[in-house]
Formats: C-alpha cells, structure tokens, sequence
C-alpha cells in the first residue's frame, strides 16, 4: 500500500500558501536556530530563514514528494537554510566577539563603538529548547564556529546538532560523503581548541535554582549599589568582561576592577534577570532624565565557572538586545534597588 502523502503538502505544491506556512511551522523554531548559528546574528538569522522560506515556497512546487521518506521536507528546508545562511555570510563575513580582535586591554580609556565590524549577538532563550539545543546556541559554540569555513561549518551542524547522516548532508550540500567527513573531522578540532571546560548547561545544571537566583541578585545588587567588593567577591580571577561593539575587552581582576570603577560602578542601573543564549543573564537600565524612566540598554549574558562564580560577562550595548530578551523597554521611575540575594 502506497502510504499517503500530507495533505498541506499536496495544497501548497498547489498554491496555497496557508498550507505551506502550516507546512513549515513546526520547523520553524529549529530553522531559525539553525541560520543564527550558522550566522552569529538574530538579525541575520530572521533574514536569512524569510529569504530562505520565500525560497522554499517558490520551489515547492518541485519539491519530490517521498511517501517513503517522512523526514525529506525538514531536509530540503535545511538545505534551503544553508545555503541560504552560506550566501549571507559570504557577503557579510563572519562574526566576532572582541576576544576575537586582539589582546585584553590593561587601560581604561575611551573606546568608540566598532560599527565596522560585523559583532556577534545574543540569542532569546527558548524555555521549551532541549539541553542539546541550549549548549549549541551558548556563546563559546557559536562564537568558535565562526571560525570555521562556510562548508565545515554547515557540515558539523547539520551532522552534530541536527543528526542528518554524512550521506543526507553530502546529498544536501552537493558534494561526497568522503567530503563531509572530512569537514566534520576538520570543524571538530577547531571546536576543541577553543571552546574547552564543560558546556554552561552542564554547569548550570550542577548549581540549583536557588544559588542561580542568588549569584544574579548579588551580581545585580552590586551593580546597583557601587559596591565594588561585593562585585568583585563574585567573579574568578580570570574574568573576562567584554562590551561589543567596543572592541575592547579587560581580563582578570585588576583590569575588571580599574574598568568598573571607572563605569559601570558609577553608573546609576537598575536590573531585570533573563535568559539568553541557554546562559543566565541581566537586562541592565540606565536613567533616562528626560523621559523619568530606567531605559534597557544593555544584555549582559553571564558565563559561569563550575564553582558558580563568574568567569565571563559579555556586554551587548544596544537597547534592541534587551527587547530581543523578551525584557521591557522600560522600567517606571520608582523601580526599587535589587535586594542582595
């Protein structure tokens, strides 16, 4: 018996856009996650997953319908995504965190945004994500694979994290098996050079919910009081703090100290706990005198080290990342100071 064939499929190879958007909207989500890390950017992501639905709804009328094969639609939409994704990031290139650009800086100064410069950005936490999608949207996955190359990079995730076979990917990319492996093999020991430690999941996961709650009231506290010991009491010797589109970045705790001092502890905040790239993280608000509201303007996205301490902040300047967190634009006026966890 010839197994029948869906039919939204059979209606948008017809025409009918209704049903295509029915079609691809259980794969939307993992779609979207797929372009941001191929990309790096939320904002190159949405461009690239409508570029590559229009893409895919022109075609679909020659899409092979395969009966036997119920999982051929997700894979012709994630050839369409990447090869979309690939040509977005040949135009624009790859993107970047500071610690990409060169050494840590032991001087505070004046530092004007990079607008040159394609940055790397958050991405909104998904509650319904699974660990395995979390730990590959955290910051260190998705900031080494931009320095994988374009073929590498789509074959690790289309292999890794999407668990298509070599086979399907050769046939998806239009090349061999052997090739695939080979790319997979080559993205695989860039990856372990640079992102090394366990995955903020796990380290999540070995805290509880409780001590997570307590490290941002105290992180946020801190911040909001000037209160440079308590600060400084919750971040590893190492720590690194960056600020993109600044290309400077500071590591350890004297340079986190000279620089905290000389901003954001002397800077009025006020702070609303959120999620991003599968990490804990802050929406941060400054005092906007003439509107008399705080006004979101930074996402710092917290990496922890296994003692629960933090071994990493990465500042998004922009007031377009703490919407994308789901966070208010604003804060009303007479929004009370964190109290210490």
């Amino acid at each position: 018996m010839t197994a029948s064939v869906d039919p939204d499929l059979e209606r948008a190879r017809a025409g009918d856009d209704e049903a295509f958007a029915r079609l691809v909207a259980p794969l939307r989500r993992e779609l979207h996650a797929h372009c941001y890390r191929m990309l790096g950017s939320v904002h190159d992501a949405d461009d690239a997953l409508q570029d590559a639905l229009l893409r895919a709804w022109r075609a679909i009328d020659r899409f092979e319908v395969r009966p036997d094969r119920p999982g051929a639609l997700r894979s012709w939409l994630h050839t369409v995504a990447t090869r979309t994704s690939l040509d977005t990031a040949g135009r624009r290139g790859r993107r970047a965190l500071p610690m990409d650009l060169g050494p840590s800086s032991e001087v505070v100064g004046d530092d004007p945004p990079r607008t040159e410069i394609a940055w790397l950005g958050p991405y909104p936490d998904d509650p319904d994500a699974t660990v395995q999608e979390r730990e590959t949207v955290e910051l260190a996955f998705v900031a080494a694979l931009q320095h994988l190359a374009g073929n590498q990079r789509a074959a690790l995730l289309l292999t890794t994290v999407l668990g298509f076979s070599a086979a399907e990917v050769a046939e998806m990319m239009a090349t061999t098996t052997a090739s695939v492996n080979s790319a997979v093999q080559r993205a695989r020991a860039t990856l372990a050079a640079k992102v090394t430690g366990p995955s903020q999941q796990r380290t999540l996961r070995a805290l509880s919910d409780a001590q997570l709650r307590a490290t941002v009231a105290r992180y946020t506290a801190a911040l909001e009081a000037g209160d440079a010991e308590a600060l400084v009491g919750l971040l590893t010797a190492d720590v690194t703090w960056a600020m993109p589109p600044n290309a400077v970045w500071f590591r350890g705790l004297p340079a986190v100290g000279a620089f905290l001092h000389a901003g954001p502890l002397v800077t009025p905040w006020r702070h609303v706990p959120a999620r991003a790239n599968g990490q804990l993280a802050v929406g941060c608000y400054t005092w906007d005198e003439d509107a008399q509201v705080w006004r979101g303007m930074v996402l710092d996205v917290l990496t922890l080290a296994t003692d629960g301490r933090i071994a990493e902040v990465t500042a998004f300047i922009g007031a377009e990342h703490v919407a994308r967190a789901g966070l208010p634009a604003t804060l009303p006026a007479d929004t009370p100071l964190t109290a210490p966890g």
